[in-house]
């Protein structure tokens, strides 16, 4: 049964309907529509350039839409709140701050000085929840800079939870990482993401990693065609081009060497990576049974 997006947008943590996203004549973000439910791990792809980075600005609310529909909750998104957590590639730790002040930190920071005085028993008692989740209990005492990559990414993971976000932004969090550390934060991940049942929007560059970690994968891509032809006056974005839903798993990291496994990635990249295999707009891969797509008129042409 074909869903309506006004029901979408009821079901849905996020939603994003008709958005655009330009820079002066740049146009990066090209009518893109999505809907993502409570509980949904969704891993974001694309080629170099699609705007995946402008995707997750504009969720986060870094950025606003040139025009449409951004909203989380329910609610159109302003500026970063703690509905939204987040988790950078690039460690966003306080150097001068222990691991457990770290984790603390933000809802100290929420109830202001005075009213943190009568909660400090709450916080503590919070933190070392969220710091025995990531397994780093032991640890709690220690500044980000006696830490381990890997480590210093499970306190950020700390750092998230405590707020308790209606979903998590997580942009490359693992690509600083050595390869066993990141497939070990990848399986972690999973493990909380199940222990809490969250909702993650997960940006990554590795097909692999985002096949393996998500229960969605998304593919955002600048290589499609549409009936507004390849003219030089066509200012064209990125859509999203594919959109599968995946296994809900948080299983052992042999499936990444099955054939089925190896099978989707190159479906993933002939659909969204490859220029010169341009998809009608009408013909995208968008089998996940949420998916829809506003086309307008124009762009519904067929025969170019």
């Amino acid at each position: 049964m074909i869903k309506t997006a006004d029901e979408l947008r009821r079901a849905s943590v996020l939603f994003l309907k008709d958005v655009y996203k330009a820079y002066g004549p740049k146009v990066v973000l090209d009518n893109v529509d999505l809907a993502v439910r409570g509980g949904e791990l969704c891993s974001l792809v694309g080629p170099s350039g699609c705007g995946k980075s402008t995707l997750f600005r504009l969720v986060l609310g870094e950025e606003r839409p040139t025009s449409g529909e951004v909203s989380v909750g329910g609610k159109p998104v302003g500026f970063p709140s703690v509905d939204r957590g987040i988790v950078y590639q690039q460690y966003s730790l306080y150097p001068f701050l222990t691991v457990f002040d770290n984790v603390v930190f933000g809802r100290r920071l929420g109830h202001g000085i005075l009213g943190s005085l009568g909660k400090s028993r709450e916080f503590h008692d919070e933190a070392m929840f969220y710091i025995e989740a990531v397994k780093l209990a032991e640890h709690k005492d220690k500044f980000p800079h006696e830490l381990s990559g890997g480590m210093q990414q499970r306190v950020a993971l700390a750092q998230a939870l405590i707020m308790k976000p209606k979903i998590l932004l997580m942009d490359e969090p693992f690509g600083a990482l050595d390869p066993g550390v990141r497939e070990h934060l990848q399986v972690f991940l999973l493990e909380l993401w199940e222990r809490f049942e969250m909702t993650i929007f997960f940006v990554t560059h590795d097909l692999e990693e985002a096949v393996y970690v998500g229960t969605r994968i998304l593919v955002l891509s600048q290589f499609y065609s549409d009936g507004r032809g390849n003219g030089a006056e066509v200012k064209r974005g990125s859509k999203i081009v594919f959109d599968r839903q995946l296994p809900r798993r948080a299983g052992a990291t042999a499936v990444k060497d099955r054939a089925e496994f190896r099978a989707l990635i190159q479906e993933i990249r002939q659909a969204g990576f490859d220029p010169h295999h341009l998809q009608h707009v009408t013909k995208f891969d968008l089998e996940h049974p949420d998916s829809f797509h506003d086309l307008t008129d124009e762009e519904l042409k067929k025969g170019e």
